[in-house]
């Protein structure tokens, strides 16, 4: 009982962010006129991805005790470069994913390079780092524009069996298999595989440990063996690949790319609300990337609930302010009895 008592308390933040995401979620099903419908549940996913996305690459520098605030303008950087190479043949599509993939990865690696052998601190270097970001971004993208291949982002913005059907993986007497699952949204897909082979293998991995040992305490980490500087470079190129894949999916799902610096500027703010919602610890050590996910969704399921009640939607950051409060002062309150504990003890 008392191991039970403790893991709820441990995982207070993330049981009250899934709870919030489901009083809001449901709410705004119930009361739409095709709510629990495919159509709005796609709809749904596509407009979670992003900030989703972006919300896990936050998480990682978080964990090891920085604070990542270039995560908005990889995304942007890497949606503008999309807008210019996932289009044409098969072959150059796969390359312009790929690439796309791998700059926002060599965006966070550039970043962690500079936080460990600059000797600066993540706020300040990244702050740096993500205008340079914008500026590139701007240099590719003036304005608005570019070509994304429309069968592709067509079948990555739908469901699984649209994705079939686009890709012909299937013919017509061989769908019935894919009933089951076919009402998936690929984003949901592609987020479970971004889970599965990327995040949960990287936690468990010693560099993923070892992020978790710098952001308790790195004076310890580095007693204990831990390689600081390269566990903090996987942990800002992490970043920086979560981010990239933002960005990818905003061109996939827009078609174009765009150099929005407030945008950018947004999603940052965002993935920072979205990390301390799901219970993430800003001085590091403990959280995750799922936990910062259901973050992200709590935010835009409140946007949801925007459109059903026909609210001024100036009034959106009152009420993703007055959550994320009460979510802080959650934390808040956990630690000041932990304190209480401690006075009581000595």
């Amino acid at each position: 009982m008392s191991d039970l008592r403790l893991r709820l308390g441990q995982n207070l933040g993330l049981l009250l962010a899934i709870g919030l995401f489901l009083l809001f979620w449901l709410v705004y099903n119930g009361l739409h006129p095709r709510g629990f419908s495919t159509a709005v549940l796609i709809q749904n996913a596509n407009e979670s991805f992003v900030i989703g996305a972006v919300a896990m690459a936050q998480t990682v520098p978080v964990l090891a005790g920085g604070l990542d605030l270039s995560v908005g303008s990889v995304m942007t950087l890497v949606n503008c470069l999309a807008s210019l190479t996932v289009s044409g043949t098969p072959t150059q599509m796969l390359f312009g994913i790929v690439l796309c993939l791998a700059t926002g990865a060599a965006a966070g690696w550039l970043n962690g390079a500079i936080v460990v052998y600059g000797r600066i601190q993540p706020i300040i270097a990244t702050l740096a780092s993500g205008a340079v970001y914008i500026g590139l971004a701007l240099f590719m993208r003036p304005t608005p524009g570019g070509e994304i291949d429309d069968d592709l982002a067509w079948a990555m913005t739908n469901d699984i069996t649209e994705f079939c059907a686009t890709f012909g993986l299937f013919d017509d007497g061989e769908a019935a298999w894919l009933q089951p699952i076919g009402w998936i949204p690929m984003p949901v897909v592609v987020m479970l595989a971004l889970i599965f082979l990327v995040w949960i293998p990287f936690r468990n991995s010693v560099t993923g440990r070892g992020v978790y040992a710098i952001g308790s305490s790195e004076a310890a980490a580095y007693m204990s063996g831990v390689r600081i500087d390269r566990c903090k470079i996987a942990a800002f190129t992490l970043a920086g690949f979560f981010a990239g894949a933002g960005g990818l999916y905003l061109a996939l799902q827009t078609s174009s790319g765009n150099a929005d610096v407030p945008q950018a500027g947004g999603y940052t703010l965002n993935s920072i609300a979205a990390v301390v919602i799901g219970g993430t610890s800003l001085m590091g050590g403990s959280g995750g990337a799922i936990c910062s996910l259901i973050g992200a969704m709590v935010i835009r399921a409140i946007s949801f609930n925007f459109r059903i009640f026909d609210i001024a939607p100036l009034l959106q950051p009152l009420f993703e302010g007055i959550v994320l409060l009460g979510a802080v002062s959650i934390g808040a309150a956990r630690v000041f009895r932990v304190k209480n504990r401690l006075e009581l003890l000595g």
